[in-house]
């Protein structure tokens, strides 16, 4: 429907909202309000594109009641493709680049077709990453001064070589089924929140680096254990380990971390962009 040429910006206004067919973006790219990639629809993200969010306006927030969020987001119930390179990232951010984290929505996917994320960059969103029931697949990528950098539910995930900094919380999810390797978590209020308890996860080759208070926070619906061996951790002073985990060890009604054996050097990482 819509190809945005390299140099060129484009903004879509509520006439636009819902968006239909073969898209291609380029260039720069700016959203305000909700706007949805219908599910019909395939959205390709060229390599250095820029997606601005910027403030909606009277009439552009759509969608403001979870398991939508306040701001403007871009909701896909098709599928979308975001590939950039190490030289050539993509970068999704608030229309101002001091604005605090929760300045925009998120990038919405619910439904939808299998999806892929590589090096691309996501900073100030609610959460940068929202899906439900799909397939989502996000390599070599940066979370970071997110409220929540990737939040799921029931959802086919892999995470691999990303970097999540300076969120309040790195990953949240809810049931699914998760792949989540060789990442850094590092400097986050919370590095993971589980709030029900996952299945045919695999959460290892990690490193869990200052993420305070807690490196992981198990929720109230999850009872039985969480294997995260296989893991790099790191200490904070004067505190050990397993203080860091809200879990059956804080709360007699959760399950508890099972953590060793750890890793004892954080794994090499191979993402820069």
């Amino acid at each position: 429907m819509l190809c945005v040429l390299s140099g060129c910006a484009a903004s879509f206004p509520p006439s636009s909202q819902v968006l239909t067919g073969s898209l291609y973006w380029q260039g720069v790219v700016r959203l305000a309000g909700d706007v949805i990639i219908d599910e019909d629809a395939e959205l390709t993200i060229a390599p250095g594109t820029q997606v601005i969010f910027a403030p909606p306006l009277v009439g552009q927030d759509l969608y403001q009641e979870h398991p939508y969020f306040i701001g403007s987001e871009l909701i896909v119930r098709g599928r979308l493709l975001a590939l950039g390179t190490r030289q050539q990232p993509i970068l999704f951010r608030a229309e101002n680049p001091t604005a605090d984290p929760g300045s925009w929505g998120g990038v919405n996917l619910e439904a939808a077709r299998a999806s892929r994320f590589e090096y691309c960059v996501f900073q100030q969103a609610d959460s940068a990453v929202h899906a439900r029931e799909t397939q989502v697949d996000i390599r070599y990528s940066v979370f970071r001064r997110n409220v929540v950098g990737v939040r799921f539910h029931d959802t086919d995930l892999r995470v691999e070589e990303t970097l999540f900094e300076d969120n309040d919380t790195a990953i949240r999810f809810h049931y699914g089924s998760p792949q989540i390797r060789h990442n850094l978590i590092q400097n986050n209020r919370k590095g993971l929140f589980i709030s029900a308890e996952p299945r045919n996860y695999r959460i290892e080759q990690n490193a869990f680096i200052d993420n305070y208070p807690y490196q992981v926070n198990l929720g109230e619906g999850v009872r039985m254990p969480v294997n995260l061996a296989h893991n790099f951790w790191s200490e904070a002073p004067g505190k050990p380990l397993e203080r860091l985990f809200f879990d059956g060890r804080l709360d007699d009604w959760l399950g508890r971390i099972e953590y060793l054996p750890v890793l004892k050097s954080p794994p090499i990482f191979e993402f820069t962009p």
